[in-house]
């Protein structure tokens, strides 16, 4: 079985390396995004305004009618003070032409109390890369490797980098088998012979030649860091492919309670009916069945979900952007048409499998131990990088060497015709 092994963890390897090493190296970055992007785009967050903001519903009443081929889908209830208000975009429908009109940009800044526009950008654009885009860039590299659309979809390199952790996942199981020692016996000196027989693996010769040493750091890193590697593998597959592998698979093994994005089907954009509840309207029904539920955070943030009718509204308070230990906030989903109650999520609460869903971008990010975690995680993606090269090095090596002695083997019969 062992060389079927060393089969599979080399082509599942290479296969691998490219994707892993750029996901790595991002990853490394965005675990501090919003700290980066505060720090480079200062004229876009900080509002200098003096005095009482503006009612949001207000402000995106004016901004709207600037822009009018642009609606506002998200945007937070409040701000903290000096902070400015961040609108998340997307272009309406072109009635004349049954597309989206052309998108300039997706995010906009407002002083929440003069209603200036600070400045726009589009989050996770390709180019130009500049200050106000740099950190969304890594961010969508990461996760979609800025993939085209094609066949009327953005979601291939999402996919594929989905389908790279999966290999990468049962790649993680391969490189272990083949650490393990050869012979296994089940007495206990001999089992202690095992262990004996594995220490060395989880050493790194630092001072042996330049082989071995690469050889070492791709071996006892991987073991050192075995448990959380396989973590970020498996999140990153259950992120990627979650609506089309891993929450139809937990549904059929266990208890997971759906959400209506899970249950309610992906309506395009020109089969949109227009909402009859307004948004004013339906952040005040989401507030009265929040406080009739004994919620004491307040509506944070508003999200018009307009490709599944429905509004998404989070409670939480301002300074809580990412809610306990990363799983979210609180959240009711009101129905567009009709205003009915269609769920709610409370964040770490559920089944075990409920728990478990919640759990994987936590886990994925670090945020789930804080910044202590989150530290973690970006010492995790350059450990993720090293691998990715130390790995395509020992193949080459052994390629190369594979190579040599091929040819030195077809070279031996040559001479031996030449005596004769």
């Amino acid at each position: 079985m062992r060389p079927l092994f060393v089969k599979l963890h080399r082509w599942a390897g290479l296969t691998t390396a490219v994707f892993l090493l750029i996901t790595g190296l991002t990853g490394a970055v965005i675990s501090w995004d919003h700290e980066l992007d505060d720090l480079l785009n200062r004229h876009l967050f900080e509002a200098h305004s003096v005095g009482t903001p503006q009612p949001v519903n207000d402000l995106i009443a004016q901004v709207e009618r600037q822009f009018p081929t642009m609606q506002v889908l998200y945007f937070p209830t409040h701000t903290e003070a000096g902070h400015a208000l961040e609108l998340y975009m997307q272009p309406r429908l072109n009635p004349a032409t049954g597309e989206p009109f052309a998108e300039e940009f997706n995010q906009l800044f407002v002083d929440p109390v003069s209603g200036d526009i600070l400045g726009h950008r589009t989050w996770g654009a390709v180019w130009p890369i500049s200050r106000e885009n740099a950190v969304s860039f890594l961010y969508k590299l990461h996760y979609s490797l800025h993939f085209p659309t094609i066949a009327g979809t953005d979601q291939w390199g999402v996919w594929l980098l989905g389908i790279i952790a999966l290999i990468w996942t049962l790649d993680s199981f391969f490189g272990l088998i083949l650490t393990l020692p050869k012979r296994m016996k089940k007495t206990t000196v001999v089992r202690k012979s095992f262990f004996a027989r594995w220490a060395p693996h989880w050493k790194i010769r630092w001072n042996k030649s330049a082989y071995k040493l690469n050889f070492d750091l791709h071996q006892a890193v991987s073991l050192w860091t075995w448990g959380l590697l396989l973590i970020i593998a498996f999140t990153a597959f259950s992120l990627n492919l979650y609506r089309e592998v891993f929450f139809p698979v937990m549904s059929a093994v266990s208890d997971v309670t759906p959400t209506p994005y899970d249950t309610r089907p992906f309506t395009p954009l020109a089969d949109i009916e227009q909402p009859t509840l307004t948004i004013p309207d339906a952040m005040a029904i989401a507030q009265d069945k929040a406080t009739s539920m004994g919620w004491s955070e307040p509506l944070g943030a508003v999200f018009y979900a307009r490709n599944f009718g429905l509004y998404d509204f989070k409670f939480f308070n301002p300074e809580e952007d990412h809610g306990a230990g990363g799983g979210g906030h609180k959240t009711l989903f009101i129905d567009v048409q009709s205003g009915e109650l269609l769920g709610q999520r409370l964040p770490w609460t559920g089944t075990a499998a409920d728990l478990f869903v919640q759990a994987q971008f936590p886990l994925h990010s670090g945020r789930i131990l804080g910044l202590p975690g989150r530290i973690l995680i970006s010492v995790m993606g350059l450990v993720v990088a090293m691998l990715s090269v130390t790995g395509v090095i020992i193949w080459w090596r052994k390629h190369r060497a594979r190579r040599l002695k091929a040819a030195k083997d077809l070279m031996v019969p040559a001479a031996l015709k030449t005596l004769v």
